[in-house]
């Protein structure tokens, strides 16, 4: 039996090794963010550095300190010197949704930054709302959500807008792009030790960005990196409640609920999912006030300017084969916070290539869409790739057809009677609109009809008809100039609505049939 001890050791020799690892993934997400705002969403480096990293700083800091707090408080209670803190940081799946599938259409509609990052603030504090909501009721979301759907909404967004977009620019320079996103597959498909206990990401980074500095410097390449200056000097987060606000109560942000509603379930689930992980090394955490403190880090992150989530990472079992305790957790924290805080982020900005960075989101992407087949039963494998459609019909518009037909000078309205003969434009709309949202429908769907339990699949298509009906999936309005608009309100995609509710019917005929016998 465990018995109370007075005292652990604040750090151990293997918190430097773990705090190296989680500084290293959480420098890369902070300059991955930088990189993506400024490429699709215009934010000026002056922006980020001075509101959304300190915001961001905040909230890493929260969350850190807290879980090195809880994983003492275990030590202490449990007689135990082995225990690991939850690993915390931003959460990259919500960045790459947010970015991609919130704040560049807004920037693209309006050319305003700041709108567009009011929008991300929005999103960011919802999906800190519905963490906090998860505290109470996430075990309930777990057992009613397929995990299939979950995993299959996600790597939809993977293998579409992040593996197949930055594919080609890291294959249009791959002197610069190809040599980092190789050592990436070697150092974590091939789980690779690198001398020193080097991490595979960093040793990546630095490895392609020296190779390319040299290429540059005789001149057989060239690449992008940040031409601004390094903004040296104190940088405090500044409240910004008004811009939630603004939001709160414009039809603009609620819009894109489609895209916050699903990523919260996710973000809720998994972190659940990660709870149950620690737990299974060894370390038993309580779910409420885990969960709790990962909402609250989020909602302070959007109060204090930065639009994107902050989670517990996937992980807990690796950082504790590493020796790390909860000291690296205190590190990873406050160093991440002072490069956050004093703009340091920017100095990386000019040394490291994109190329150099890209190969990390390929991973992340292919990692996430292998997993949506991996982490579910065998037969729910047909689930996700139902799923995944709706994502690549948004990826087939927003990045191959309207691209295309904005490099020709032709508006999508003008080309709409050819395109509908040829490629079903109506239906490509159609399915793309609230696709994130309409992916885990699917996928629901095909699950419970998998396990034969109809009633259940009803009820998903019953969800389905009302967010038709609402305006939330499959609803759009195409204008003269050819803009796909958003149709919220009452009777907004009835066909749809319709169709929904008439296979729910049969749904729960077969139900009723089955129970019968």
């Amino acid at each position: 039996m465990n018995k109370k001890i007075s005292s652990v050791p604040w750090f151990t020799r293997g918190d430097l090794d773990g705090f190296f690892g989680l500084f290293v993934d959480n420098l890369l997400q902070l300059m991955l963010m930088g990189i993506l705002c400024k490429l699709f969403c215009g934010f000026p480096t002056e922006f980020i550095t001075g509101q959304v990293l300190p915001g961001a700083a905040l909230s890493i800091l929260i969350g850190n300190l807290y879980y090195a707090w809880q994983a003492r408080q275990l030590a202490l209670s449990s007689g135990r010197e082995d225990v690991t803190a939850l690993p915390f940081g931003i959460n990259t799946p919500s960045l790459i949704a947010f970015i991609f599938l919130i704040m560049a259409p807004v920037y693209q509609e309006t050319k305003d930054y700041h709108l567009a990052w009011q929008a991300g603030l929005f999103a960011c504090f919802l999906n800190g709302v519905m963490e906090i909501i998860g505290a109470y009721g996430g075990d309930w979301i777990r057992k009613n959500t397929p995990r299939a759907a979950l995993l299959c909404a996600l790597a939809g967004i993977a293998i579409t807008f992040i593996a197949m977009g930055f594919i080609f620019q890291i294959f249009s320079n791959p002197l610069v792009g190809l040599l980092p996103t190789f050592l990436i597959l070697i150092s974590y498909a091939g789980r690779v030790k690198w001398p020193a206990g080097l991490p595979g990401g960093f040793l990546a980074v630095v490895v392609g960005t020296v190779f390319a500095w040299i290429l540059k410097y005789f001149g057989f390449v060239s690449f992008n990196v940040s031409n601004d200056p390094i903004l040296w000097g104190f940088h405090p987060p500044h409240a910004v409640p008004q811009d939630i606000l603004s939001f709160l109560t414009s039809p603009m942000g609620w819009k894109y609920m489609a895209v916050i509603f699903p990523m919260g379930l996710f973000n809720v689930i998994g972190s659940l999912q990660n709870l149950e992980s620690a737990e299974a090394g060894g370390d038993s955490y309580p779910t409420r006030p885990s969960l709790l403190t990962n909402g609250i880090a989020t909602v302070a992150a959007a109060f204090f300017g930065s639009a994107f989530p902050t989670t517990i990472y996937i992980g807990h079992p690796g950082w504790k084969a590493m020796g790390a305790r909860h000291g690296y957790s205190i590190l990873n924290g406050v160093l991440i916070s002072l490069l956050c805080l004093f703009g340091g982020i920017t100095l990386f900005l000019r040394l490291i290539p994109q190329e150099c960075i890209l190969g990390i989101l390929l991973w992340i992407a292919i990692i996430i869409t292998a997993q949506a087949f991996q982490e579910i039963p065998k037969p729910h494998a047909l689930a996700v790739a139902f799923g995944f459609i709706p994502a690549f019909a948004a990826f087939t518009l927003e990045l191959i057809v309207e691209p295309t037909l904005q490099a020709a000078h032709v508006s999508l309205a003008a080309a709409a009677p050819a395109l509908e003969e040829s490629f079903h434009l109506k239906g490509l709309i159609s399915l793309s609109q609230g696709f994130l949202l309409t992916s885990m429908i699917f996928a629901a769907i095909l699950v419970f009809i998998i396990e034969r339990q109809f009633k259940k699949a009803a009820y998903w298509c019953f969800a389905a008809s009302l967010f038709s009906f609402t305006g939330l999936i499959h609803a759009y309005v195409l204008t003269p100039d050819g803009e796909i608009l958003n149709q919220f309100g009452l009777w907004a995609a009835p066909d749809f609505g319709m169709v929904y509710v008439f296979i729910g019917v049969i749904l729960l005929g077969l139900y009723s049939r089955k129970k019968a016998n």
